[in-house]
């Protein structure tokens, strides 16, 4: 057994991680960027050393700063989580090189699963079907065109080596097709470190259903359960379910041997995830993820079984302690995972939301379970994810699940950021929802969230007695320490200064509007421009786009909110912007 663990990772998912090698008795090493440097999965693990830097790229994305940190900490094992190196063949190769234990898929499998193109071939060498798409990456505009001109439109450009909606973009018309695909590439690119595309056939109603799957080192594989992920807006998912539902007799079945099949077609072991598109009864091998998904504890709360606990005994060396029909024998009722994101829902167009978490009053109760990175007082970076925490809720059966969740979700409490907790309550009360009709454009084409909103509250003014004790932190060669000195009493409070910054329009960067707007193009939210769309002096029409906005690894259109001409741009590709800074003014 595995006897200390470096986690690769920030947030909700190295929490996840540190909570269950704890349990196992195993000591955890925490890294962390300078922005999480009193992050909660720092706080938690047994030490923690300081990688440096910002941004993702400068800090989990530093593969030789992970290392050395390997190195000092004398870890024998490394989880890698999901997002950043989950997926990458040549950190697994750098870790194993050093005679550490890779706590994911051997790198081969990584590399032919890992890439969207290769794994489709692995699928149809186990006997998965698959959407019509490329088998080779795509690299120019033309390849997309022909492409979309001999399959039909729309068709989907993905990132080859990303997953969870990042690098994906739907493209409707061949006019669209270059600017999606440089939007693709830089998704993929800032938040995997590599930038290969491909296309597939875009379907036009289907769910998405995916296969849960763990093998071991020693040829054995088995499927844990299905997930249905249909609830998304931008490809995203906002609601998980465990297992999948209303499917044709057999199809489940189905769906879990040929994941089999395809996972034993590279050699794989460790925890995978299968994806399938389903439609009109016909499933497709969709890609698969070679590392611990987000929504694994919907499986968790259907079977029992810790999926992280399994990732680090068949890392060690064990054989799965359970076959096919034991497995398949644990599984009992019906979970739902609700990702709650900083993310204000805004009648559907879902703006980032970064800032300080004033206040986190999680829910309770029978099956209720909430696994976050996050506790009041700490901050939702604009440089990372926007995932505050999973509300994860088991019933008996379906109906009672989505009422269990409903109750779990109205009991929440958080404040100083919005939170998509008003739209998960307005997807599970519809009757679409309940009855199983909506597919994964259900959100966006269908679903009327114009009523929906959430406006981050302020926190309240603290009359206490300040506290003479206070706790900080050191760092002596990098590694990190927690120290609490008495200080003399003070009172009073530091301000940050920041430049003044004109209020947000209502609706800014968010759509067309009546063409009435004030010229005065303001972002309505903090984030990096990525691109200038515009130049000065030229005609624009209200609802066009003027600039592109990344906040929290997504790309946001900016709109003008009227027609006239660009009269001046205040930013450049590259500068950082807040909430409320104008962009561009048009007369």
């Amino acid at each position: 057994m595995l006897n200390k663990i470096l986690i690769a990772n920030r947030g909700e998912i190295a929490v996840r991680v540190i909570r269950a090698a704890r349990e196992m008795g195993i000591a955890t090493v925490a890294v962390y960027s300078e922005l999480d440097r009193n992050a909660l999965h720092v706080r938690l693990a047994d030490e923690a050393y300081a990688l440096g830097g910002q941004t993702a790229a400068e800090s989990y994305l530093n593969t030789e700063a992970i290392l050395n940190a390997i190195k000092v900490s004398g870890a024998d094992g490394v989880h890698p989580g999901y997002g950043f190196f989950s997926e990458n063949a040549d950190f697994a190769r750098a870790i194993t090189s050093q005679g550490v234990a890779f706590i994911g898929p051997p790198p081969e499998a990584i590399e032919e699963m890992g890439d969207k193109v290769s794994s489709r071939k692995a699928a149809l060498r186990g006997g998965a079907p698959i959407v019509p798409g490329t088998t080779e990456f795509v690299t120019t505009a033309k390849e997309i065109t022909d492409f979309g001109n001999e399959f039909g439109w729309p068709i989907a450009i993905k990132a080859a080596f990303g997953g969870g909606g990042r690098g994906m973009k739907v493209v409707h018309s061949a006019d669209q097709v270059q600017d999606a695909m440089d939007s693709a590439q830089r998704e993929a690119k800032n938040f995997f470190g590599r930038d290969e595309i491909y296309v597939e056939r875009y379907l036009t109603w289907p769910r998405h259903i995916e296969v849960q799957l763990v093998g071991d080192t020693h040829g054995n594989v088995v499927w844990v359960s299905t997930r249905d992920c249909s609830a998304q807006r931008r490809h995203q998912k906002l609601i998980e379910e465990a297992p999948a539902t209303a499917l044709p007799d057999g199809v489940e079945e189905a769906m879990g041997e040929a994941a089999v099949k395809a996972a034993k077609a590279v050699g794989y072991f460790n925890a995978g995830t299968v994806e399938f598109i389903y439609q009109d009864g016909d499933f497709f091998f969709l890609e698969m993820n070679t590392r611990l998904q987000v929504e694994h504890p919907v499986t968790e709360a259907i079977t029992g079984i810790d999926l992280v606990e399994w990732q680090i005994r068949v890392a060690s060396g064990e054989k799965l302690p359970m076959n096919q029909k034991q497995v398949l024998a644990t599984r009992r009722g019906h979970a739902i995972e609700v990702r709650i994101n900083a993310e204000n829902p805004a009648g559907g167009k879902f703006l980032p939301s970064p800032g300080p978490i004033t206040k986190l009053v999680t829910s309770d109760g029978f099956g209720v379970r909430f696994d976050s990175g996050y506790e009041a007082g700490d901050s939702i970076s604009q440089y990372y994810d926007n995932l505050v925490g999973k509300l994860i809720v088991w019933g008996k059966d379906r109906d009672t699940a989505i009422a269990r969740t409903i109750r779990a979700l109205k009991e929440m409490v958080v404040e100083g950021i919005a939170t998509t907790i008003p739209a998960d309550i307005a997807i599970l009360e519809h009757p679409d929802f309940k009855s199983f009709t909506h597919s994964t454009k259900w959100v966006e084409e269908r679903l009327d969230l114009s009523g929906v909103d959430a406006s981050p509250a302020t926190a309240p003014d603290d009359d206490g007695t300040p506290l003479v004790q206070r706790s900080t932190t050191v760092e002596v060669n990098g590694r990190r320490f927690d120290v609490k000195l008495w200080v003399p009493e003070t009172v009073g409070t530091v301000a940050a200064t920041s430049k003044a910054k004109k209020p947000a329009r209502a609706g800014s960067g968010s759509g067309g509007g009546s063409g009435g707007g004030s010229g005065q193009v303001a972002v309505p939210m903090q984030g990096t421009i990525v691109k200038v769309l515009v130049e000065i002096g030229q005609q624009v029409q209200s609802g066009q786009s003027v600039v592109v906005l990344e906040a929290m690894k997504m790309e946001n259109q900016i709109e003008a909110d009227k027609a006239g001409t660009v009269k001046a741009i205040n930013v450049k590709p590259g500068d950082t912007v807040g909430a409320g800074d104008v962009v561009v003014v048009i007369e």
